[in-house]
């Protein structure tokens, strides 16, 4: 089953198992022919052609089980400027003869006694320490010509920032309230995470040169209103006499919390009109990826120390028809089964073709963080780039709790299993239903155990009143095993062949698919699916 997972390694190493025929390979064989990341950057080699495929995306669907839905879709809504219409890869695995062979062998090791060997007090001092602060130092002393990051206290989380979310070292960064989109970004499947947006200094500065929260906090929710198809919404109070608009058309200019739509932005940027779904150029994104913290009596929280710092930036905002085409494009590079391509801008970082540069740190083997290299970077387009359900190439901003409760950090426990829109069932609860699991591999048995009955339904009964922190996040005991699972991949540096924190190899996975065998979904198991959410208000 792994035979061709190993020729791909073996092909990099090939001194490694030389000793060793592959069908006689084991755990220990295939632990040692993965060179670590950054080696075989300098070599000037690439081991995945296919890294933008997730590996999720080797998930054994059995016919009946769907996890593909959530990234996956064919939008019957024509005016979204998402036109990838790939909601075809619910119901079959569409690779090109690269594609076939499943190169994530993380996946298929058993690093149990790794994990033993770590102590809990260890991975707990590990993830409590802060390896972000320095890194805006190191890099402008390598003379860094990047994105270099830009926001005091992070490490810190909900610290950095006020009760709106905005930054308090005045970078303008915001932090917004999202639910996780599963089921990758579960606490219980290894990791927690913030995302946060900043518009370009015209949205927080008015006609005269004064920058103004009030007035970027009114861009900020315009921008919300366009990606939820909304007529007005709730913002954290302003004054509209500061901002020299009647924002919500009482005709008086005084205090509000209710803003309607415009057709242009405010301020200085108000010669920038409001497109629907779209963000503006000069948008930027900034996601940490952290471990699973454990504060007072075991919550579970988000600890300093980070394993990725993800940014983007929309360098080119592309018109309709610019993007219709290039989706168009890319739709018919897959039909050819070409390789992905991708432009590597230095220290910049990656174009990802759709208008966005993309740029991310990651753990070195000493828990500083170090700049990803080509193809780990040429992984984050698999979800950054054209799949059928992002909107403008982003997942988080799209699930923000609707108005003026969703400004701030992420707060796990301030949220409802809330449906997505035009569903009538809890989300999560509806993923649990439709994958089987709480996990794309089934093998959170965690999560099967805590909501599923004893003959494989989901329990809405013991999920019925529960918050989103109660449904997604581990165990003391959980949340400690994932961590070291982390930390063995760190010490490896083994990120191009997985990152996700697995312990014993996931029984549900593909090692190489076979496209005359493997099994498809019938139509009663493809699903419509929006990535936005009906939060009631």
């Amino acid at each position: 089953m792994l035979y061709r997972l190993a020729s791909a390694l073996l092909a990099l190493s090939p001194l490694a198992a030389a000793a060793q025929p592959l069908s006689k390979l084991d755990t220990a064989a295939l632990m040692a022919l993965r060179p670590a990341s950054e080696d075989l950057a300098e070599a000037g080699r690439r081991y995945n052609p296919e890294a933008p495929i997730p590996p999720q995306c080797y998930t054994e669907i059995e016919g009946r089980y769907n996890p593909c839905y959530v990234c996956h879709q064919s939008n019957t809504d024509r005016e979204r400027p998402n036109f990838m219409q790939d909601g075809g890869l619910q119901a079959e695995y569409a690779f090109s003869e690269a594609g076939m062979t499943n190169h994530y062998a993380n996946l298929f090791i058993d690093r149990s006694a790794k994990v033993a060997a770590i102590s809990d007090g260890a991975i707990l001092d590990w993830i409590g320490q802060d390896n972000y602060s320095d890194l805006a130092g190191r890099l402008r002393a390598e003379g860094f010509e990047g994105w270099i990051p830009d926001l005091d206290g992070y490490a810190d989380g909900a610290g950095a920032f006020d009760a709106d979310g905005l930054a308090r070292d005045g970078s303008w960064w915001v932090a917004f309230n999202y639910k996780p989109q599963p089921s990758t970004f579960w606490p219980t499947n290894g990791s927690t995470d913030d995302v946060l947006i900043r518009l370009p200094a015209p949205f927080y500065t008015d006609t005269d040169g004064r920058e103004s929260r009030d007035l970027y906090f009114a861009n900020l929710a315009l921008l919300e209103m366009a990606f939820q198809d909304r007529d007005a919404i709730s913002l954290p109070e302003v004054d509209e006499a500061a901002i020299g608009v009647d924002l919500d058309g009482d005709g008086t200019l005084g205090r509000t919390a209710t803003i309607k739509r415009s057709a242009h932005y405010l301020g200085a940027a108000s010669d920038e009109p409001v497109q629907r779904m779209l963000y503006p150029e000069g948008t930027e994104f900034l996601h940490s990826v952290r471990y699973v913290g454990l504060g007072e009596n075991d919550a579970i929280t988000t600890p300093p120390r980070m394993k990725e710092l993800r940014y983007m930036v929309k360098t080119r905002a592309l018109s309709i028809p610019q993007i219709a085409s290039r989706y168009g494009n890319e739709r018919q590079e897959k039909l050819d089964e070409n390789l992905p391509r991708y432009v590597d801008l230095g220290d910049k970082g990656m174009d990802n073709g759709m208008g966005w540069t993309l740029l991310a740190y990651i753990e070195d083997e000493t828990g500083r963080l170090r700049r990803q290299t080509n193809e780990e970077l040429f992984f984050c387009r698999g979800c950054h780039t054209t799949t059928g359900a992002n909107i403008d190439q982003t997942w988080a901003f799209p699930r923000k709790i609707t108005g003026a409760k969703g400004w701030g950090y992420i707060d796990l426990h301030s949220q409802r299993d809330v449906p997505n829109l035009g569903e009538s069932m809890g989300e999560i609860a509806q993923y649990l239903e439709r994958s089987g699991g709480g996990d794309e591999f089934r093998s959170n048995t965690e999560m099967i155990a805590r909501w599923f009955t004893p003959d494989g339904r989901v329990d809405t009964e013991a999920m019925a009143g529960k918050t989103v922190y109660d449904l997604i996040t581990p165990s003391r005991e959980r949340a400690l095993a994932l961590n070291k699972a982390y930390r063995v991949l760190v010490a490896e540096q083994s990120f191009l062949f997985g990152r996700d924190a697995t312990v014993t190899p996931p029984a549900n996975v593909h090692a190489e698919i076979d496209e005359a065998t493997a099994p498809t979904l019938p139509p009663q198991y493809r699903y419509r699916h929006d990535i936005r959410l009906n939060w009631g208000e």
